[in-house]
């Protein structure tokens, strides 16, 4: 069994005790550091001079330094930027400010795990992953409560780093709920799975090739999107809230038999067989090399792909729904600005 940990195991005074350097403030980094404030902990933000994040941190009360000031000055540095920045930020920022005693953190294991990021040995390096969106680690946080977490140490000079990550879960709030024990290579290579083979990958896949199936047989492209793209956050709530026993005791008995006789007809052993190919190549490396080189190059693949993605039926069929549910204007203003 995994062992979890929750706020009775966790000293919060070992990270009060130490200055924090919050590198990024997207999401994660804006509900960690005001949950870190919250807290009692002593709070700086790092981002470049031109950093549009640095109006928001002000209007939250925070102070900001540029990443390599911030690093300097503190303690314990959590990295929150895009892994594909991890390197050039550590390298350029980050690394001259290091210092033996220092604490190095991350929020998921690629860059440490693929070597992007190669710290000194005389640092503790550690993880704390809140398995939740931003919003929601900050919203738990405020109620009282928590999201679950994740721990992993990859390197441990001080003898500390244990207690001390656990205490930084505490001070975001994870220990509230709970904050199982990992590894780096376990936390990322089961993330790329799940993100490749189902959350993501698996499951657009499944939602475009259903809508593609029904549009060829002759059904219009508005029916298609109900029945693929727009009924799946009802079934994933209730996965979320329940498992799978609640969701299919919430649906009807006949999308229950179609769920035990038609699944497994799509999720074949040939199908399983992929997986086991896609989990290899993220045990190897193969998918992080080509994704490092893929960023090296500028992108071109990944943005090309992005763009075929946003023009595909599907999607303009699902803005022109969308527009008729005012209850979902929150995700349209997210939409214009990706874009």
């Amino acid at each position: 069994m995994a062992r979890i940990y929750y706020d009775t195991d966790a000293n919060l005074e070992l990270i009060q005790q130490k200055r924090i350097a919050i590198i990024g403030y997207g999401a994660q980094g804006r509900a960690h550091a005001l949950n870190i404030r919250d807290s009692g902990c002593d709070l700086v933000i790092g981002l470049p001079e031109g950093s549009k994040s640095r109006a928001k941190v002000a209007a939250d009360g925070l102070r900001v330094l540029t990443p390599a000031q911030a690093a300097e000055q503190a303690d314990v540095i959590m990295i929150l930027i895009p892994d594909e920045l991890h390197r050039q930020v550590f390298e350029r920022d980050i690394r001259p400010g290091l210092a033996a005693g220092k604490m190095l953190m991350t929020a998921h294991g690629f860059s440490i795990h693929y070597s992007q990021i190669v710290p000194p040995a005389d640092v503790d390096v550690a993880m704390i992953a809140p398995k939740s969106p931003g919003n929601m680690v900050r919203r738990m946080f405020e109620e009282g409560a928590g999201v679950p977490g994740l721990i992993a140490v990859h390197q441990d000079a001080s003898g500390e780093a244990h207690a001390v990550a656990l205490a930084y879960g505490r001070a975001i709030g994870c220990t509230r709920a709970g904050v199982l024990e990992t590894t780096f290579k376990e936390e990322t290579e089961t993330d790329l799975f799940g993100e490749q083979a189902v959350l993501c990958g698996g499951v657009t896949a499944l939602i475009q090739a259903g809508f593609e199936t029904l549009v060829a047989a002759g059904y219009q492209p508005e029916s298609a999107y109900f029945e693929c793209m727009h009924e799946m956050k009802l079934i994933v709530d209730l996965l979320y809230q329940g498992g799978m026993e609640l969701m299919r005791d919430t649906i009807s008995n006949t999308a229950e038999y179609g769920d035990y006789v038609t699944g497994p007809r799509l999720i074949t052993s040939q199908v399983k067989e992929e997986m086991g190919q896609i989990l290899k190549e993220i045990q190897n490396g193969t998918f992080a090399t080509r994704w490092i080189l893929e960023n090296q190059a500028g992108q071109p693949g990944f943005r090309a792909m992005r763009r075929a993605a946003a023009e595909h039926p599907i999607e303009q069929v699902g803005k022109e729904l969308r527009a008729m549910m005012p209850w979902l204007q929150p995700a349209k203003k997210q939409e214009e600005a990706k874009k």
